[in-house]
């Protein structure tokens, strides 16, 4: 039990920052220039977003599984001296509103469709890091009217899985498994998804272990599960050659999440980046040297670079 729940939590517990706002760390406080606004959508769903307000292109940003709006600091406070950049809290995440959602790529696709109508927004560029980048190419197929361009940070959603494997990970990942990790094992989930992870990034673990003194951490423990069954119930590499809008993909060389080492050892990153490059009619593929999963953080000043001159070339 112990191999299988490392193996599989190394593939899909990407970074799992706080649920909740914790104690700010000079590395978080540094960055967090735009303070936290909330917005209705629903009866029993507000999602708390920041907001820089000035400039006339917007990069709306959407996190990965487990993490929510601070994923982006280190981007947003470069990116907003050139653009209007909007970072969300997914449902179930930092300040949003938690819930029985079923946590489904439609669902959330639908809630980044709803947020940009009730902010009034035009056409945004989606910017979306590992789970963020599935709803993003999700939102893109199925409200294809409001997205300009698509970023996509070590996207999940290009590595496919056959259905046998599929129904194993949604079996293995559970309440249970998650709810019982060790202090050590956090730990661990927490440094494979950096190439070499830096001092500025420690306050996530931090966050984690104040979570988990919290009743909160039960329902986190529950979402996460839904989320991972989301991503692997709705495939979205079949339909890519349907995306009409431009697409800037990142990979971290050194990501050691993906590829799934386990169920796909003889495939690279470089494969799956490629993967993704060639499926898309209209795209353009970087690979980051001495970056792992969360290159938005590790490497902010090459992607931030990377992401500037794919704009201003829209």
């Amino acid at each position: 039990m112990s191999y299988i729940s490392n193996t599989f939590l190394f593939f899909f517990l990407l970074v799992t920052l706080s649920s909740y706002t914790m104690k700010d760390t000079d590395a978080t406080s540094a960055s967090e220039a735009d303070e936290m606004n909330t917005i209705q959508l629903a009866e029993n769903l507000k999602i708390a977003y920041t907001d820089s307000e000035v400039g006339d292109e917007i990069l709306l940003f959407v996190h990965g599984l487990g993490s929510n709006h601070k994923a982006w600091n280190k981007n947003i406070l470069v990116l907003k001296k050139h653009f209007r950049c909007i970072a969300i809290d997914l449902p179930g995440y930092g300040q949003s509103s938690t819930g029985d959602f079923d946590y489904s790529m439609s669902f959330f696709s639908d809630v980044v469709k709803k947020f940009i109508e009730k902010k009034g927004l035009d056409k945004v560029h989606l910017v979306g890091h590992s789970m963020g980048g599935q709803i993003s190419i999700s939102t893109t197929l199925k409200h294809p009217d409001i997205v300009k361009s698509l970023i996509l940070i070590a996207p999940a959603g290009i590595e496919t899985f056959e259905q046998s494997a599929a129904l194993w990970l949604k079996s293995v990942f559970s309440y249970d498994l998650l709810v019982n990790l060790s202090k050590e094992q956090i730990i661990q989930n927490f440094e494979i998804n950096f190439y070499d992870m830096p001092e500025d990034a420690r306050f996530m673990i931090d966050e984690r272990f104040e979570l988990m003194e919290l009743e909160a951490y039960h329902d986190y423990c529950r979402m996460i599960p839904k989320c991972v069954s989301g991503m692997l119930d709705e495939p979205v590499f079949d339909q890519l050659d349907q995306v009409e809008q431009s697409v800037l993909i990142l990979y971290g060389k050194e990501d050691r999440l993906i590829p799934n080492t386990m169920l796909h050892p003889q495939k690279t990153t470089q494969l799956i980046a490629k993967k993704a490059d060639d499926a898309f009619p209209n795209s353009e593929m970087h690979l980051i040297s001495q970056a792992g999963h969360f290159l938005q953080w590790e490497k902010s000043n090459e992607v931030n670079a990377v992401i500037k001159n794919f704009l201003f070339g829209q």
